[in-house]
């Protein structure tokens, strides 16, 4: 009967030692699925980090110098649809626009833009080769 009783004794160290492994086989499962999800996470948010950093460099506005001024090559254009994001001299030829009864043609939106002293300027500046006069009117003016 000796042996009746070391197989028992045996048998339940086996049985305290297979329900210890169990609960520690469920704690690692646990925390194995939480890792999992804490490694989605991470990945999605390394993924919008990444279209983020995309995206800002995509939507970054280029500036260029234009007669002397710094200008957007391309205008930044945001999530707002609103006129008011636009720079000044665009909201100015939308004003120029609207305000026309038809179709606008670019020279008189540019003739609207620039003032009449500016342009007068310009031509003195460049000199008289640049300077249109009307059909029939010699350059010098009339009567010269």
């Amino acid at each position: 009967m000796y042996e009746l009783e070391r197989i028992t004794a045996r048998r339940s160290e086996l049985d305290a030692l297979a329900e210890e492994l169990g609960k520690r086989l469920q704690e690692v499962q646990a925390e194995r699925e939480e890792l999992v999800i804490a490694e989605r996470v991470l990945h999605r948010l390394a993924e919008r980090g990444r279209a983020e950093a995309e995206a800002a460099v995509a939507q970054a506005p280029v500036k260029v110098q234009v007669a002397g001024r710094a200008v957007l090559l391309i205008p930044h254009r945001g999530d707002s649809p609103d006129e008011m994001a636009l720079p000044g001299d665009y909201r100015r030829i939308l004003a120029i626009v609207r305000a026309a009864d038809g179709p606008v043609q670019v020279r008189t939106v540019g003739q609207e833009l620039v003032p009449r002293q500016a342009t007068f300027a310009l031509l003195a500046r460049d000199g008289p080769s640049m300077q249109t006069a009307p059909h029939g009117v010699d350059r010098a003016g009339p009567g010269c």
